[in-house]
């Protein structure tokens, strides 16, 4: 591992801890002493999203997050949340163990998550992959929120 600082491949591991998708690791540098932080987690190989129209498109996770940072955006959430997300989704998606999930399966993970997070990222969320027909199907969607 190439120190950020330094440039020098020479490093150690002064801590590792596991996390939901793979593991953090504590580093130091031994030419420079500077400490950063790692992360290694499992890639997943060729998995694909199944779209609507039964086209296969690789999973992109970057594209995941845009779609959840557009639902959240201008919310009072820290971008860590939101990442989370993002990554909560992809390790549900790999370890169901198959090698493609249809975008409705996803688009309803990421309702789930939005919204134990935030209701109002979780509508615009919704109104967006739901795709409403009106105001009524927004307002039944809100009513449904809410309980009512």
């Amino acid at each position: 591992m190439k120190c950020p600082y330094c440039g020098s491949d020479d490093s150690r591991v002064v801590d590792s801890r596991d996390t939901t998708d793979g593991v953090r690791r504590r580093r130091e540098c031994i030419t420079c002493q500077a400490r950063f932080t790692t992360y290694e987690r499992l890639q997943p190989v060729n998995f694909y999203v199944v779209k609507k129209d039964l086209r296969q498109e690789e999973f992109n996770k970057e594209k995941l997050l845009a779609g959840i940072r557009k639902a959240c955006e201008k919310r009072p959430l820290a971008a860590e949340a939101v990442e989370r997300v993002a990554d909560d989704v992809e390790a549900e998606l790999v370890q169901m163990g198959k090698a493609a999930a249809p975008s409705s399966l996803i688009g309803d993970l990421v309702m789930a998550h939005l919204k134990k997070l935030d209701n109002i990222a979780y509508i615009r969320f919704a109104s967006v992959y739901r795709d409403f027909a009106d105001i009524t199907d927004l307002k039944q969607e809100v009513d449904t929120l809410l309980g009512h």
